[in-house]
């Protein structure tokens, strides 16, 4: 068997961590008060509608959200903008952290279940949310076509408008439509792991970051196999 180049490596990392992405937002917008981490459309619209007076829409969550990720995402690009093409060092810290944070969210929240309108569960929702803008700044940076890891729109945009059925060749066709089933499957694992009561927000969280810390440390394997002469 052939081995796995770095390119299409890179690919199933990204999509791996598209799964997570399913299951953080899931968790988010299921047991943290119908608040997205990471897709940040979903948020932009809801506090949008709640600011309008709708019925029941939380407005403190979203915007924490909001402030969150881009915070996340600006201290991300803060750290990789000097970095080289590809992996690095930094990539590895980068995707560790996030992982980290989930994992050490996923045990705090076993601990002490964030309620909903708490100061804790607004912590919790502030972190993960930095969490998930220092994974998007890190995905964009390693730049895998097609693959954000935190949403799916435009992908579903590229799927649709350059199929053959428009006119198109359907080129990428298969990452793309990987990305949109991950992120779906992700999200009905998550969904599921709330089943379990109270600790299904933080299981969630903590499967979730473990396989964002497998993700960080693959892709470190390969970047030192690679920069290691050979003997």
């Amino acid at each position: 068997m052939a081995p796995v180049t770095t390119p299409r490596l890179h690919l199933v990392l990204m999509l791996a961590l598209t799964f997570t992405t399913g299951i953080i937002d899931a968790v988010g917008y299921l047991g943290l008060d119908r608040v997205f981490t990471a897709n940040m459309t979903g948020n932009v619209v809801i506090l949008g509608m709640a600011l309008a007076g709708a019925d029941d829409l939380p407005v403190l969550g979203p915007a924490v959200a909001l402030v969150g990720f881009m915070a996340g995402a600006a201290l991300g690009g803060r750290v990789l903008r000097r970095s080289a093409a590809g992996w690095t060092h930094r990539s590895t810290t980068t995707f560790g952290t996030t992982g980290f944070m989930a994992v050490l969210l996923g045990v705090a929240s076993l601990v002490a279940h964030p309620e909903e309108g708490t100061a804790w569960g607004v912590a919790v929702t502030t972190l993960l949310a930095v969490a998930m803008g220092l994974q998007a700044a890190a995905a964009r940076r390693l730049a895998v076509k097609d693959v954000t890891t935190v949403v799916v729109t435009s992908t579903l945009t590229g799927l649709a408008a350059d199929s053959r059925l428009a006119g198109g060749t359907g080129d990428s066709w298969a990452r793309r439509l990987l990305a949109v089933v991950l992120i779906l499957a992700g999200a009905g694992v998550g969904a599921l792991l709330l089943r379990v009561g109270d600790a299904g927000v933080g299981v969630g969280m903590l499967v979730a970051g473990v396989l964002a810390l497998v993700v960080a440390l693959v892709g470190h394997a390969r970047r030192e196999r690679e920069t290691t002469p050979a003997p």
